[in-house]
């Protein structure tokens, strides 16, 4: 079921499992190191977001549940399996979870067996890098903080999105983001868990139209499709990492109309 047009869609229903892990709300399966008395927030019980899974099955409505903390992700991850199987197409719902900062490794290929969506935001990772192993320890920051290149090997869909206005809205820096995992202090945070550039696209443009229904006219460059285009002063593919940052929106085409062009 889905509501709408080009321009906004209203297709599905969002619950916020737990809080964040800045301010130790991230619902952990342990304790913070840094604040050892608390494993996090509950938001939503799992008995009250498995109603909200149930309904959502019932309507046909896409859920998305945001989930941070590894409590968090797998009490979604346990809901959604419940709920799912209990209709015939389960695994083509495309329910997502928001987020899914940091996972138990048991939980990491749940998400290609369930048909889910990881919906993240690579520009969280770099923003976050730098005091993430005091909120979660050496260990679980690198098992499973932002684990983009264990979800992608285990055939899971990532739909990389800005997260504003928690974040600014502002693409480059995510894929830059998502590419190279450095941090503002220069630093890289587990630079093995980095997607391709290629990777980094899709999850931005097809891969993104699919976590939302709408791959038949968005996401890829084809007759039929909308004509959505975004001219930049280079070419993000192939341009040194340093010079990723730099890159001008030139022209920005909408439907075919163009919408906005640098002045000279």
């Amino acid at each position: 079921y889905r509501e709408g047009n080009e321009y906004l869609t209203v297709g599905g229903i969002k619950r916020w499992v737990d809080g964040a892990l800045g301010s130790h709300g991230a619902g952990l399966l342990e304790p913070y190191p840094d604040l050892p008395t608390s494993t996090g927030l509950n938001l939503v019980t799992p008995e009250e977001l498995r109603e909200s899974a149930r309904v959502a099955a019932e309507h046909r409505l896409q859920l998305c549940s945001h989930a941070i903390g590894d409590r968090a992700n797998r009490e979604t991850l346990d809901a959604y399996e419940e709920v799912l199987a209990t209709v015939p197409d389960g695994r083509e719902r495309r329910w997502r979870v928001e987020h899914a900062q940091h996972l138990h490794r048991d939980d990491i290929g749940r998400f290609a067996e369930l048909g889910l969506v990881a919906a993240m935001q690579p520009i969280h990772c770099v923003s976050d890098g730098p005091w993430v192993p005091v909120r979660l320890g050496e260990r679980r920051a690198r098992e499973g903080a932002y684990v983009w290149r264990d979800l992608l090997e285990s055939g899971a869909v990532i739909a990389s999105g800005t997260d504003v206005p928690v974040e600014n809205v502002d693409p480059i820096a995510n894929f830059h983001a998502a590419v190279t995992r450095q941090t503002s202090d220069g630093s890289v945070f587990h630079p093995d868990q980095r997607m391709t550039r290629m990777e980094a696209l899709r999850s931005m443009t097809s891969d993104a139209a699919w976590a939302v229904f709408e791959e038949d006219r968005k996401g890829t460059l084809e007759v039929g499709k909308l004509a959505d285009i975004t001219v930049l002063s280079l070419n993000p593919l192939t341009a040194p990492e340093q010079e990723i940052r730099r890159t001008e929106i030139l022209y920005t085409v909408v439907g075919g109309d163009v919408r906005y062009r640098v002045r000279p």
